[in-house]
């Protein structure tokens, strides 16, 4: 296992991180872990190395913090850094904060949470955390050694993205990223801006959801034309490992075969990144997830502003990545749909078409918000 120093903060951590938002279920039931299963593929992933666990308040209905904290019994605890997120929209007074923060410590069977992030920062909720006073208090819970590392994680835009970087001494944040997102939410640029700042960033969804490790046919033929078929979660894998600035990559496993393979490929990280003819072919893939979006909107925005609201670009492109993607990736895009201020989203469409004279593909614009609608509402 490789290690990295994970921006300012200095510590020198796993390159593969587990994530504990997708553990196994019974019957469907996403708060029903199947904690026997779980504590299995957390320790036997600890035991091989990884050091960074990564759960969140509300993952599994709650149940997450509370199967990794029992997974850390035993002597594991000790072994590595356990983060977890304070979720900002049921904070509306400091005090929901130190509440929320205390149940996590219960919840994880710790004293100390090591990376600790705000959840989720937006647009709206940036503001709302920095003036109710949550960094203060975020800050007296570091000095009393209950907090490690002060972070947050983001779904928004790269110039929502910048700001949230600039206004505060963060250590680390953490972004989604992956080899069809190069331009999406912080993107490429966000997490170059925010390595340069010295924060350690920590990457989500390097598959999408799971779904870049089960792509369509004609994507699933590329991986396996090249010179040397590729395993596509492998290739995808190691495409971020390879990008300058990652601190960390966390991946949602689900099963021991997965974090078996997921050890494979963070294994091979240290004999190199991509060589020339895997380059290519990832190349060769992005096109083509590009071609298989039923939506042809090439988000050049042309069409903003839209005189409602409307965040056109966005909504095209969260409905193509959940046609596309399909699995977790459509759960995920649903959530980030209704996270967006209603006015930005697709049902505020007033039939106008004043966009459709501006867009270069011609795109029926309001025909088309009607299918994001039905897709999201």
């Amino acid at each position: 296992m490789d290690y990295r120093t994970v921006g300012k903060t200095k510590e020198r951590v796993s390159i593969l991180g587990f994530g504990a938002m997708r553990l196994p279920v019974r019957g469907g039931n996403e708060a029903d872990v199947d904690e026997p299963k779980a504590v299995e593929m957390i320790r036997h992933a600890i035991d091989r190395g990884v050091n960074y666990v990564d759960s969140a308040y509300v993952y599994h209905g709650g149940n997450s913090e509370k199967v990794v904290g029992r997974a850390l019994r035993d002597g594991y605890r000790k072994k590595v850094f356990v983060a977890t997120k304070l979720p900002v929209w049921s904070v509306q007074k400091v005090d929901d904060a130190e509440r929320l923060f205390n149940e996590q410590l219960v919840r994880l069977e710790t004293d100390r949470i090591d990376f600790y992030l705000l959840h989720c920062l937006m647009k709206a909720s940036w503001p709302k955390m920095r003036d109710l006073g949550v960094l203060k208090w975020a800050e007296k819970k570091r000095a009393e050694g209950r907090i490690g590392h002060i972070g947050f994680s983001f779904h928004d835009a790269y110039d929502v993205f910048t700001p949230i970087v600039d206004g505060y001494d963060w250590s680390f944040c953490q972004i989604q990223y992956n080899l069809v997102n190069e331009d999406v939410q912080a993107g490429t640029r966000g997490l170059e801006y925010a390595a340069k700042k010295g924060l350690g960033v920590i990457i989500m969804e390097p598959l999408f959801g799971g779904g870049l490790a089960n792509p369509p046919e004609a994507i699933r033929a590329i991986w396996a034309g090249s010179k040397r078929p590729l395993r596509p979660a492998d290739a995808a894998l190691r495409w971020v490992w390879s990008r300058p600035g990652v601190s960390v990559v966390l991946s949602g496993m689900t099963t021991l075969e997965q974090v078996k393979e997921n050890l494979e490929s963070a294994a091979r990280v240290g004999e190199g990144g991509l060589d020339e003819e895997e380059r290519a072919v990832v190349a060769r893939v992005q096109r083509a997830y590009g071609e298989l979006s039923p939506i042809p909107c090439t988000k050049c925005g042309y069409c903003m502003p839209c005189p409602n609201g409307v965040d056109i670009p966005v909504n095209f492109e969260l409905y193509n990545n959940a046609a596309v993607y399909k699995g977790n990736t459509t759960t995920l895009s649903r959530n980030l749909y209704h996270a967006m201020p209603e006015a930005q989203r697709a049902a505020a469409c007033k039939d106008c078409r004043e966009c459709e004279e501006r867009c270069p593909q011609q795109i029926p614009v309001s025909e088309k918000m009607k299918v994001v609608r039905k897709q999201f509402e």
